[in-house]
């Protein structure tokens, strides 16, 4: 993981949420929010700026008064700064930092690449095989199969092949664009799995959903293993979901190129203390996406999901939903798994099996936020919410 105190970052700050921002950076109230009301255009933070840019960008005045410069480090040499302005304003900004020097130069080319993630829209449909999944015109719907016999939710459940098999027709008859099949449990505190014991689990399922000729729903193999991906990939599997983002194991990113399957990209990490929790996930996300790119996998094959319930407490999943529209403007397909999660058990104070409606409302929320893609457990009441709220804001 690279060090998040040195490297320079750019993010588009979401409308609604500016003087929110402001304040975490340590603007009183009243400043950011008069600094907020003001906005009218786009607006980025940037973020662990080599020191000796500060005064490159106070004297250019195409946004002087439309900069505001927040905390500095010293020891670290690095500071930090909100820029708004149109997409003109912006670009002449860029272009007078490209004519100010490498440094400059190179911060300019950071912000041109944010303001064009910004800009991209999700044109192609998702395509695992031959399958044409539109995104953009609806949600898509993700259903959770654990042939696990540990899951938080339903272990035990679908650990004997024909109930994993009812269970993966029943999804497909109630909505499902694809079925993501897992064989390790993921939950808090669980135990990892070799791989000979998670292909013993997912593989007989796998198999026999593809021969069978009247299931036409798309797999996902959820495994951040090599071993397990090559051989559910090699059996007809469409999609790969990898909860670490190719950094448990970036062979994995060949396996996807190879293969030129879909990947879902999960942030995740081993600890809950962050500098600056959006920024860092954003961070840690471009980081997956490079690791990605750099195996060869296309842009269009890359999804991209906050990780709701990874790496992250209470308060920080609920601060993650609330910035959603953030991490859409990566550019890439948004896959949003809140299902039974304990966030929702948390919040409403009620067992894995008593969460649907924290669930839907999660569903509702983070699909108006832009997400593309739900992962749920329940796929035919997720499906209404998805329905009806794609009906109301998909217009």
């Amino acid at each position: 993981m690279r060090d998040q105190n040195s490297f320079p970052q750019i993010m588009i700050l979401e409308p609604g949420k500016i003087a929110l921002d402001l304040q975490k950076m340590g603007f009183l109230p009243k400043v950011s929010e008069e600094y907020a009301r003001q906005v009218d255009s786009i607006t980025l933070k940037l973020r662990n700026i080599p020191l000796e840019l500060k005064p490159v960008l106070q004297n250019i005045p195409v946004l002087k008064n439309n900069i505001i410069f927040g905390k500095t480090s010293s020891s670290n040499q690095i500071f930090e700064a909100v820029i708004a302005g149109n997409k003109t304003a912006l670009d002449n900004f860029c272009n007078r930092l490209k004519k100010s020097g490498e440094k400059p130069a190179e911060l300019a080319a950071l912000i041109r690449s944010a303001l064009e993630k910004y800009a991209r829209k999700a044109a192609a449909p998702l395509c695992p095989g031959s399958h044409r999944l539109p995104l953009g015109e609806r949600t898509l719907i993700m259903g959770i199969l654990n042939v696990t016999p540990d899951s938080f939710s339903d272990g035990g459940r679908f650990d004997q092949i024909d109930k994993a098999l009812d269970q993966a027709h029943r999804m497909a008859n109630e909505g499902a664009d694809i079925i993501d099949i897992g064989g390790e449990s993921t939950r808090p505190g669980h135990a990892r799995v070799d791989p000979a014991t998670e292909l013993k689990r997912v593989m007989p399922v796998i198999e026999e959903l593809k021969k069978d000729s009247s299931f036409k729903v798309p797999l996902s193999i959820d495994t951040y293993k090599v071993e397990v991906a090559e051989k559910a990939l090699s059996t007809g599997v469409e999609m790969l979901n990898d909860v670490w983002g190719l950094k448990d194991d970036p062979r994995l990113g060949k396996v996807a190129a190879r293969f030129d399957v879909p990947i879902c990209l999960m942030h995740n990490r081993d600890s809950t203390v962050y500098d600056d929790l959006i920024a860092d996930i954003v961070a840690e996300l471009e980081e997956s996406i490079a690791l990605a790119q750099n195996a060869g996998i296309k842009d269009e094959n890359i999804i991209i999901d906050p990780g709701i319930g990874f790496g992250k407490d209470l308060q920080q999943n609920l601060d993650v939903m609330l910035h959603l529209n953030t991490f859409c403007r990566l550019g890439y397909p948004l896959l949003l798994g809140t299902s039974r999660k304990s966030m929702i058990g948390k919040t409403l104070d009620l067992p894995a099996d008593e969460r649907m409606e924290g669930t839907a409302a999660t569903v509702a929320y983070g699909i108006a936020a832009g997400a593309d893609i739900i992962r749920v457990h329940d796929v035919l009441p997720m499906k209404r919410v998805a329905v009806m709220t794609d009906a109301m804001i998909r217009r």
